[in-house]
C-alpha cells in the first residue's frame, strides 16, 4: 500500500549533499546512518517545505508532501546555480508500516512510534497515523506545519529535524536568535479533548483566543496555543479543551 500523498525527488549527483546542506535545516552527513528529517525555510527563517531526506548511492530522494513537491523543486531549482546536480521528479511509491524495518527501508527519524518509511516496493500497512501523531506530539504538513510557522514552535528539535552545529543555511540566523530566548511565548503541544471541532477551530481561555484545535484523536488533539493565554480548562466550538502545561 503506498502512501498516495506523498511524492519523490531525486537530487542526482555527485554535489548533491554539499548543495543540499547548505540549504536545510538537519545535517546531511546524517544520511551517512538512515534518512533525515529536515526543513527548508525562507531567508526570514519561516517554514516553506518539510521532508525526509533519503541516501540512495550518491543520490539524495526527497520525500515530501504531494502537494509541495512542485514548488519545492521549483525553489530548489532557484538555489541551484552552478551546482554540479540534477533535480528530477521520480515515480518513487512511498510506503510505511510499523514494526521491524524492512530491508531497504529506513526507520523514521522524528520518533520510534511512527515505524518505518520504503522507497523499493516494501507492502506498506494500514495504520491509523493520525492518532501515533497526536500521541507523540508530531506535526502535519499542511496542518500544523504552514507558512507562518516558525519549526522551533513546532517541536523540530524534538523530533530530530534541525541541527544547530551544522553551519550555515537558508534561514539559520533566525532560527538560532530563538534558540537562544529565554523560552518560546507560544507552540505547538497536546491537549486533551472531550468532544470535537473542525480543525483550525479558536480555543478560548475564558473570553481571550489562547490559540488554534488542530489534529484529534482518541480524546487528544493537537494545539498551537499562546502559553501566556492557556489555561487548564478551555474550549474550542463545542468541545473542552484541557492543557496541564
Amino acid at each position: 500500500m503506498a502512501d498516495d500523498n506523498r511524492k519523490v525527488l531525486r537530487v542526482r549527483g555527485a554535489g548533491a549533499r554539499d548543495f543540499l546542506q547548505g540549504l536545510v535545516t538537519n545535517d546531511v552527513a546524517r544520511l551517512d546512518h538512515g534518512a533525515v528529517y529536515a526543513a527548508l525555510l525562507t531567508p526570514q527563517g519561516k517554514y516553506l517545505a518539510d521532508f525526509f531526506l533519503v541516501p540512495d548511492g550518491e543520490d539524495v530522494l526527497i520525500d515530501a508532501d504531494a502537494e509541495q513537491v512542485a514548488a519545492l523543486k521549483q525553489r530548489l531549482m532557484m538555489y541551484k546555480l552552478r551546482s554540479p546536480v540534477e533535480i528530477e521528479e521520480t515515480d518513487i511509491e512511498v510506503s510505511r508500516g510499523l514494526g521491524d524495518t524492512p530491508e531497504g527501508a529506513f526507520a523514521d527519524p522524528r520518533h520510534p512510534s511512527l515505524g518505518w518509511r520504503g522507497y523499493a516496493g516494501q507492502p506498506g500497512e494500514a495504520v491509523d497515523w493520525d492518532a501515533l501523531r497526536v500521541a507523540a506530539c508530531v506535526p502535519q504538513t499542511g496542518i500544523e506545519l504552514t507558512p507562518d510557522t516558525f519549526i522551533l514552535e513546532v517541536g523540530f528539535e524534538r523530533l530530530n529535524g534541525v541541527d544547530h552545529r551544522k553551519g550555515c543555511y537558508v534561514g539559520q540566523e533566525v532560527t538560532a536568535r530563538m534558540k537562544h530566548k529565554t523560552e518560546l511565548r507560544k507552540g505547538l503541544t497536546r491537549v486533551a479533548v472531550d468532544g470535537s471541532a473542525p480543525v483550525g477551530t479558536e480555543i478560548l481561555s475564558g473570553e481571550k483566543v489562547a490559540g488554534t484545535l488542530l489534529t484529534q484523536a482518541d480524546g487528544f488533539g493537537l494545539a498551537y496555543l499562546r502559553f501566556d493565554r492557556a489555561g487548564e480548562d478551555m474550549s474550542a466550538g463545542e468541545a473542552k479543551v484541557h492543557w496541564r502545561g
